[in-house]
């Protein structure tokens, strides 16, 4: 790796100071941003999103993709831990430690907030950030887009009912426009956009395409920091405000992370899944859509509410833990073979 790639951890621990900052310096610059929206999708967070993946989604060759159904093992262990275990273990684990472990540091209806803010993260698997998390542990493109693509059409049938019977109540209010806009401009937009791209590229040659993907590849990484920045001014206030709040609900969803984690990468190594596909097969579960989770959980119980703080919270810890899990998939990635 270069040395921008080398040190990116560092690059995104500098955007999150930069971005509450920012936040809290010129929260009106940020206000507006966050204005800009439709269907309760942000446009300047899709934009930047596109730019980070787009160069991934010109990587997908179509007719590879015919071949993953010949390896079935990934996408089995990424749909079984993320719709047979993670939803459970993270209502489990927010249940344990909101009701019993810091059950003297915050009142009961707060306490149910957050857990429910929790499960709708547990219920809503990655869809766009997977593409970089894919590409940092040179995980297989294809195979990757064709484990996204079928988790979101499960999300679709699965999230509301799924989530419905965690929160314990009888109908969940799901923004359809949030989550099928969010599918089309994260997966399907830059899908197309990437098929087109290679075609064009691939009529001069193999070599204008590796060239152009060399340009590009800069250009994702620093859409990913913007996103951080972005994302961290957005919430700067609530992050200077409650701290310890953020660490109560920061210390279940790491423990989930890192256990849905070590569950789905241990599952690929025993089953001798090869490691660019048993990387992303990870990360997929382990990472979430913050987007439709933030969105349903403010529809819900409201903008200032405790579930929208543990949705925010996900958001914070989300990409400094990813990162570290990109580290460990590529130190371990000799013990696959």
């Amino acid at each position: 790796m270069g040395l921008f790639e080398r040190f990116l951890s560092l690059w995104v621990a500098l955007c999150i100071v930069t971005g509450v900052f920012l936040g809290s310096v010129v929260p009106e610059v940020f206000r507006l941003f966050a204005s800009i929206e439709y269907a309760g999708v942000n446009v300047p967070v899709a934009i930047f999103i596109w730019v980070m993946i787009f160069p991934m989604m010109v990587q997908v060759d179509f007719s590879s993709i015919n071949g993953v159904g010949h390896r079935p093992k990934g996408l089995i262990i990424t749909l079984v831990v993320n719709w047979l275990i993670k939803p459970f273990t993270m209502a489990l684990l927010g249940w344990f430690f909101f009701r019993i472990v810091f059950v003297d540091l915050v009142d009961p209806q707060t306490a149910s907030e957050y857990i429910a803010g929790m499960i709708l993260l547990g219920v809503a698997p990655c869809t766009a950030m997977v593409f970089v998390w894919s590409q940092l542990t040179k995980g297989d493109p294809n195979y990757t887009l064709v484990q996204v693509s079928i988790n979101d059409l499960i999300m679709i049938v699965a999230f509301a009912p799924i989530a419905a019977y965690l929160l314990g109540i009888s109908e969940v209010v799901v923004p359809w426009n949030t989550l099928l806009y969010s599918v089309l401009l994260y997966v399907v937009l830059p899908l197309v956009a990437g098929v087109i791209a290679r075609a064009l590229l691939l009529r001069k040659g193999n070599s204008a395409l590796d060239n152009f993907l060399g340009a590009v590849k800069p250009a994702s990484m620093l859409g990913l920091l913007a996103t951080v920045v972005l994302l961290f001014g957005f919430q700067a206030q609530t992050i200077l405000e409650k701290p310890l709040a953020i660490v109560l609900i920061a210390i279940p969803l790491l423990i989930q992370t890192y256990g849905i984690f070590a569950v789905a990468y241990g599952a690929a190594w025993i089953w001798r899944v090869p490691h660019n596909v048993a990387a992303p097969c990870a990360m997929i579960g382990t990472s979430n859509f913050f987007e439709l989770a933030v969105a349903v959980a403010i529809s819900l119980f409201g903008l200032n509410s405790g579930a929208a703080l543990a949705t925010v919270v996900g958001v914070l810890v989300e990409v400094p833990v990813m990162l570290s899990l990109v580290a460990i998939a590529n130190r371990t990635r000799h013990r696959f073979g």
